[in-house]
């Protein structure tokens, strides 16, 4: 994908490892490259420094890296890809990401989010309390916005809203897919009242009909499930790159005053086995878009 972090995130996180294994910190890399502790630190998270090939290739020497090694050949292809990613993203105009023009509408955490969002080609979704928002109807997402933003202006709750509706194109990808899990609370709770809910929940079946979305629903009638102790979460994975190297997953934590970001091996595992708990007291995708539909009939009765 044009202007997609990954190649940054891997080529940075390999540099980290390198790093930490000869024993070096931050700040000794940025000496010997003639830069400051925070830019190895940008480096590494996979976000963009001015650096060159010749500082790379400096750094690769300092932490041991015999020439030529698979090391080093990793980490130099992995620079290389970084870069024509960033042309290719600079000649379509796309190197600051979409969501950038809408910077004022958005809190501050969720920038990173979106970036990882844009590069991962599969979300599963946990949800114990809304619709997630790549399936909100406009007018469910109005209600949201008027309800955590009471004197919001008009012009700003439209941007919003348009902004809501670029994010949801993804889901015309075909390489892209989502995975929801939703507790039927989710389905009873009436952001905007019931008329808004019907058409949401109507929303909801159309758009589990398409072939790269699953929507699944957790009753009511289960006496327990491990949903309950993990709250919502999103779990992102991401395609392979031309490298063949796989980008780790990452959980997606959000919270009213922030976010959490968790990439910790077992931390992932944990999350892999909730979902799969998850997806074994879920109704199928069928019967769960006939308790969708049955809902939204008593909203509209």
């Amino acid at each position: 994908m044009a202007g997609s972090s990954l190649p940054r995130r891997a080529f940075g996180r390999t540099l980290r490892n390198l790093r930490i294994r000869a024993g070096y910190k931050q700040s000794d890399a940025g000496v010997r490259i003639e830069t400051s502790p925070q830019s190895v630190s940008r480096m590494e998270d996979g976000q963009r420094i001015k650096i060159s090939t010749v500082q790379i290739k400096d750094l690769l020497d300092f932490y041991g890296i015999p020439d030529p090694s698979p090391d080093r050949e990793a980490v130099l292809e992995l620079w290389q890809e970084a870069k024509q990613h960033d042309q290719i993203a600079k000649a379509q105009g796309t190197t600051k990401g979409w969501w950038r023009s809408y910077s004022d509408q958005l809190d501050g955490h969720f920038d990173h989010y979106l970036s990882l969002e844009e590069a991962a080609n599969r979300l599963t979704t946990h949800q114990l309390s809304l619709i997630p928002g790549l399936l909100q109807t406009p007018g469910y997402r109005r209600a949201l916005i008027r309800a955590a933003h009471p004197d919001i202006s008009a012009v700003n709750v439209e941007r919003r809203l348009e902004f809501a509706a670029r994010r949801q194109a993804r889901l015309d990808e075909v390489d892209f897919w989502l995975d929801v899990l939703l507790s039927e609370a989710v389905l009873r709770h009436q952001p905007g009242g019931p008329a808004v809910l019907a058409e949401q929940l109507q929303r909801l079946i159309d758009v589990s009909e398409r072939t790269n979305v699953a929507v699944r629903v957790i009753p009511y009638t289960v006496e327990m499930n491990i949903g309950l102790v993990f709250q919502s979460f999103t779990l992102l994975e991401f395609p392979p790159l031309a490298s063949r190297l796989v980008e780790p997953p990452m959980v997606y934590i959000e919270g009213y005053e922030g976010a959490l970001y968790l990439e910790q091996p077992e931390v992932i595992a944990r999350h892999r086995r909730a979902i799969n708990n998850l997806e074994q007291v879920a109704l199928t995708e069928d019967a769960s878009r006939d308790r969708v539909w049955r809902i939204a009939k008593e909203c509209t009765a």
